[in-house]
This record gives structure tokens, sequence and C-alpha cells, in this order.
């Protein structure tokens, strides 16, 4: 398609093809030499090779909003295809939208005729001729969310970790104070009376001990 009226469509949601697994609806954001820029609510940032995009379809009438946060996300700005593949190496990415062709997978060896893909370990060699778009894991919308709903979540489990450390901080201390008065009492009759008097008398001090701290709570 031709390049000046691409740019034409910068920044505005369109439709990339009018039907079939490759098809999205997006916001273009880059027009390059051999390749655009595409964000959409699917598949994040999806790069494009021109030479496949049969046709682009402007929504005129703002028929399709996209439920996306557009802050503080980067994409790859190069100067040709060959070249974001080669930004993407050792990246996790899928290339192409569906059908028999499509492949995700480790983007790893990248040239002039095909890119080496590590999937299920196996080494897959793509040609780059067959090669309609690739996409790489990107945060937008939705994602941001959930990643705020994950952080929230985070935030209380280790609230709720607080809690149940400063509860069991307390039975100790319990326990401490109980044991510490027993042996102060223990020690103190053990200066008075021999051993097969004071152990019932200290079995008694421990359980009045223990239920006066508990009713004091």
């Amino acid at each position: 398609m031709e390049n000046d009226m691409m740019l034409f469509f910068v920044n505005e949601i369109v439709k990339i093809d009018r039907g079939g697994p490759e098809s999205r609806v997006g916001k273009l954001l880059a027009v390059e030499k051999d390749y655009i820029t595409l964000l959409t609510k699917e598949d994040g940032i999806i790069y494009y090779n021109r030479h496949h995009i049969k046709s682009l379809t402007h929504n005129a009438k703002n028929l399709v909003q996209l439920d996306m946060e557009l802050e503080d996300f980067e994409f790859i700005q190069a100067k040709d295809f060959a070249s974001v593949l080669e930004c993407l190496r050792y990246r996790w990415v899928k290339i192409n939208r569906g059908g028999p062709e499509m492949l995700e997978g480790i983007m790893d060896e990248v040239n002039e005729h095909f890119v080496t893909i590590i999937s299920n370990e196996e080494v897959v060699r793509f040609s780059m001729f067959h090669m309609r778009n690739v996409s790489h894991k990107a945060i937008v919308g939705n994602q941001k969310q959930h990643e705020k709903e994950i952080s929230s979540d985070q935030t209380n489990k280790n609230e709720k970790g607080k809690e149940e450390k400063t509860s069991n901080d307390e039975k100790v201390n319990i326990e401490e104070k109980v044991n510490k008065d027993v042996k102060m009492n223990h020690e103190e009759i053990l200066g008075k009376e021999e051993k097969p008097h004071h152990e019932k008398k200290i079995n008694k001090l421990r359980e009045r001990l223990t239920r006066s701290i508990n009713e004091n709570e």
C-alpha cells in the first residue's frame, strides 16, 4: 500500500484487512518503509509486514473504541521490518495471528532470508517472505489493571501475614510472661519446701496466672 496514504492515518483507529486471522483493529502508531506498527487490544503491539497488507479501513465514525491506557508504553522504531526482528532477538514472539503458519517461541537468528524460532524444543526456520506480522508481549490496558489487582492482592496477603505474626507474637509474649512468673514463684517455693510438696502448687499457680492474663485481653 502507498506510504503517503497510510501516513495520513497515523494515531487513528484503523482495521487491517477485511477479515481472516490476520485482521486486527487498533491504533496506527507508525508507518515505516516496509512495515507498520499497530496497537491492539488483543495482542498489544503488532508489527505488520506491509507487503502482506491487503486493505486498511479507517473508522471514520469512531464506532470502535479501544479500552486501553496509552501512557507509558514503548514500541520498536526501526528503519525496516528486518531491523524490527533483529530488535526482538531472544524475546518470546508470535509470528502471524492464526492458521497453520502461526508460530510462537523465542526469536533467535535473523537474516535476510529467514528467522530461527525456538519453539517446544524444536528449531524452526521461518521464511522471511511468508512472515505477515510479528508481536511480542506488551503491557497495555486491562493488563495494567490486572497488575494493579495482583499488587493489591499481594499487599492484602502481606497485611494478613503481619496480623498473624502479631497474633503469634502476642501469644508467645503471654506464654513467656506466665513461664517467667511461674519460674520466680517456683524458685521461691523451692527455697521453702521439698519437691514432692511444691509441684502441685506450681501447677495451680500456672493455671491461675494463665486464666488471669486471658481475662485481661
